[in-house]
Protein backbone atom coordinates (compact mmCIF):
# COMPACT_ATOMS: atom_id res chain seq x y z
CA UNK A 1 0.00 0.00 0.00
CA UNK A 2 2.02 2.79 -1.41
CA UNK A 3 1.50 6.38 1.05
CA UNK A 4 3.10 9.45 -0.45
CA UNK A 5 3.08 12.45 1.91
CA UNK A 6 3.15 15.71 0.13
CA UNK A 7 4.53 18.61 1.96
CA UNK A 8 4.18 22.36 0.43
CA UNK A 9 3.37 26.07 1.42
CA UNK A 10 0.15 26.99 1.56
CA UNK A 11 -1.78 28.94 -1.43
CA UNK A 12 -2.43 25.74 -3.43
CA UNK A 13 -5.42 25.54 -5.59
CA UNK A 14 -7.57 22.37 -4.68
CA UNK A 15 -7.61 22.17 -8.67
CA UNK A 16 -3.47 22.22 -8.58
CA UNK A 17 -3.89 19.73 -5.21
CA UNK A 18 -6.29 17.51 -7.25
CA UNK A 19 -3.62 17.25 -10.65
CA UNK A 20 -1.29 17.16 -7.92
CA UNK A 21 -2.73 13.74 -6.14
CA UNK A 22 -4.00 12.27 -9.62
CA UNK A 23 -0.99 12.53 -11.84
CA UNK A 24 1.01 10.94 -8.48
CA UNK A 25 -1.23 8.01 -8.52
CA UNK A 26 -1.40 7.62 -12.29
CA UNK A 27 3.07 7.30 -12.21
CA UNK A 28 2.43 5.09 -9.24
CA UNK A 29 -0.03 2.69 -11.26
CA UNK A 30 2.59 2.72 -13.86
CA UNK A 31 5.49 2.31 -12.85
CA UNK A 32 4.91 0.03 -9.79
CA UNK A 33 1.84 -1.80 -11.48
CA UNK A 34 -0.03 -0.84 -8.46
CA UNK A 35 -3.84 0.02 -8.03
CA UNK A 36 -5.13 2.95 -7.55
CA UNK A 37 -7.41 2.16 -4.91
CA UNK A 38 -4.25 0.88 -2.23
CA UNK A 39 -2.83 4.44 -3.08
CA UNK A 40 -2.59 6.97 -0.08
CA UNK A 41 -1.42 10.55 -0.56
CA UNK A 42 -1.27 13.08 1.85
CA UNK A 43 -0.85 16.86 1.67
CA UNK A 44 0.72 18.67 4.66
CA UNK A 45 0.12 23.05 3.77
CA UNK A 46 2.66 24.72 6.10
CA UNK A 47 2.29 28.34 6.64
CA UNK A 48 5.11 30.17 5.06
CA UNK A 49 6.43 31.59 8.59
CA UNK A 50 6.95 27.71 9.59
CA UNK A 51 9.00 26.81 6.52
CA UNK A 52 12.96 27.73 6.04
CA UNK A 53 14.60 28.13 2.94
CA UNK A 54 17.88 30.16 2.23
CA UNK A 55 18.73 30.77 5.56
CA UNK A 56 15.30 32.65 5.91
CA UNK A 57 11.58 31.67 6.89
CA UNK A 58 9.93 31.73 3.92
CA UNK A 59 7.48 34.44 4.43
CA UNK A 60 10.84 36.64 5.17
CA UNK A 61 12.24 35.08 1.75
CA UNK A 62 9.33 36.44 -0.49
CA UNK A 63 9.08 39.65 0.69
CA UNK A 64 12.49 40.05 0.17
CA UNK A 65 11.85 39.09 -3.26
CA UNK A 66 8.52 41.36 -3.76
CA UNK A 67 11.44 44.09 -2.90
CA UNK A 68 13.78 43.43 -5.48
CA UNK A 69 10.87 42.80 -8.65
Amino acid sequence: MPYINVQITQGSTREQKETLVREMTDSLVRVLGKQPEHIHIVIEEIADENWGYAGMLTDEWKRQQGKQS
